[in-house]
């Protein structure tokens, strides 16, 4: 069953342009919840493998991917944030330049 507040996720990760990124707490901010950062994280990875909510622009507060640097999942995201413009570096996305 989805959670109100899973939907209310989605629907505020989907409004993120292309070539721009939020972090997690960001999105928990915007959606009412402050310090339910962590929480975003889980509803993300809960998403279906063929969904269209733009995932892969949610980073950490640090500006990184948050999977492991070698896993299958981080390299889906910086190549998904590659191909919509957004520099990464070593994992790192520097946010005064995108951060949305």
């Amino acid at each position: 069953m989805t959670d109100k507040l899973d939907l209310i996720i989605w629907f505020t990760v989907s409004q993120i342009p292309v070539g721009k990124v939020m972090t997690y707490g960001q999105i928990a901010k915007a959606c009412g919840y402050p310090g339910y950062a962590r929480y975003v994280g889980t509803v993300l990875k809960k998403l279906p493998s063929d969904t269209d909510i733009p995932w892969h622009r949610v980073i950490n507060a640090q500006g990184r991917i948050s999977f492991p640097f070698d896993s299958e999942a981080y390299h889906r995201q910086r190549e998904r944030l590659l191909a919509e413009g957004v520099n990464v570096e070593n994992g790192r996305i520097t946010l005064r330049h995108y951060q949305y």
